[in-house]
């Protein structure tokens, strides 16, 4: 997505008397009406406006800094196309919900926020509170948790919590690994799945809109069907029971990975104005 630079003029504004304003009106001349060729000679003249990508969104992500297995599944994980899609811009303050210790959007997150001037701030425990003022936060990130608040119950407090952090107008940004929809939330969940409807249900009964959905991180080759859920699939591969029974054979360790990362929703929800 490319951002439009916009120059804005001052408009200045003169006190006019009544009377002046009425003789005014009276006099104007309105302008000629333009022929289609004049109209297009006109537009070929204008000067036409800059545009530019988010460069420093660009240069967060391609930055060495950023662990190599980290930038290994920008393949699968589309960074750069998905904090566009939300409506990342420079100088928001972004809650990260539940970064966790090895950091992959915040490793991202924080220092484009600091080169542009924004604020990151971590939450670990939403449900204990959101560390930062109601009606302050430009976006909250809250990706793959949903499954673990749809075991617990949490998911309707969380999503008020989030939505009274929003400032008027402000983002809801979910990434989520997508369950196959008509299966009870509950039940998937322990899966690592939940399907959107859930989701999109609970947000909206916060209070918040569905403004938009990607299939940015979309996987068809995922069925949802794995011996050891999501965690199955790459980055965790899991292959066994904790017991050690259960084990994959060689075979079957290979088909999952070429499965790739897990089915994905992303969603845009917006807090009304």
């Amino acid at each position: 997505m490319r951002r439009l630079s916009i120059l804005l003029l001052p408009l200045t504004i003169m006190a006019t008397p009544v009377g002046a304003l009425a003789a005014t009106q009276a006099q104007e001349v309105q302008p000629p009406m333009e022929t289609p060729a004049q109209q297009a000679s006109r537009r070929a003249a204008m000067t036409p406006p800059e545009l530019q990508e988010d460069r420093a969104l660009q240069a967060a992500v391609a930055s060495t800094s950023r662990p190599e297995a980290d930038r290994a599944r920008d393949a699968y994980r589309h960074p750069y196309e998905s904090l566009t899609f939300w409506g990342l811009n420079p100088g928001m303050t972004v809650v990260e919900i539940q970064p966790g210790q090895a950091g992959w959007w915040s490793n991202i997150l924080k220092p484009y926020l600091a080169q542009t001037g924004g604020t990151w701030v971590g939450v670990d425990r939403p449900g204990e509170g959101m560390t930062v003022a109601d009606g302050s936060a430009d976006m909250v990130l809250v990706a793959r948790a949903f499954h673990n608040w749809a075991r617990q119950g949490q998911t309707p407090a969380l999503m008020t919590a989030f939505f009274k952090a929003l400032k008027p107008g402000g983002v809801l940004a979910v990434e989520q690994h997508r369950g196959a929809e008509g299966l009870n939330a509950a039940e998937t969940a322990s899966t690592g799945y939940v399907s959107e409807s859930y989701v999109i249900h609970a947000a909206q009964a916060a209070g918040f809109v569905l403004e938009a959905r990607s299939e940015l991180n979309a996987n068809p080759k995922d069925d949802h069907d794995h011996p050891f859920g999501v965690w199955t699939l790459p980055p965790v591969r899991q292959s066994a029971n904790r017991d050690g029974s259960g084990a994959l054979t060689p075979a079957e360790r290979a088909a999952f990975d070429a499965i790739g990362e897990s089915d994905r929703m992303t969603l845009r929800f917006r807090k009304p104005d």
